[in-house]
């Protein structure tokens, strides 16, 4: 089972840009990891108050978004086949424009082979 949660960092930026005070930074980007399982190769469930990954290996920028409900933005990102080869990939997050993650998920190994490209796509939820 995965898990997946708003960190703290955008919790704080939602309520300023609620009140007027800044406005909200876009997500414009995917950072991933290979950090996120145990020894048992079991997700280990992120905190909000997390600000990094447990090992981030790699960014990149969305490709895309999509809404898929008045309240849910779907963000893709592919992985082009030199990218990431031979990692273990089993966390990642968005980040916004200031480089800060906002939410982080973690699940089972998914392993990146050369001769692949692999899209991933969170559903941001409000």
């Amino acid at each position: 089972m995965a898990d997946a949660v708003v960190t703290i960092a955008a919790r704080i930026k939602m309520v300023k840009a609620r009140a007027g005070v800044m406005q909200l930074p876009a997500i414009v980007g995917m950072a991933f990891g290979d950090g996120g399982v145990d020894e048992n190769g079991e997700p280990i469930a992120p905190s909000s108050s997390d600000t990094a990954l447990k090992n981030e290996v790699f960014r990149k920028v969305v490709d895309n978004y999509e809404f898929v409900s008045d309240t849910t933005c779907r963000y893709f990102c592919t992985l082009s086949v030199d990218e990431c080869v031979d990692v273990n990939i089993n966390e990642l997050a968005l980040y916004d424009a200031e480089g800060d993650l906002v939410a982080i998920k973690t699940f089972k190994n998914k392993g990146k082979d050369a001769d692949l490209e692999m899209t991933f796509r969170v559903d941001d939820v409000l």
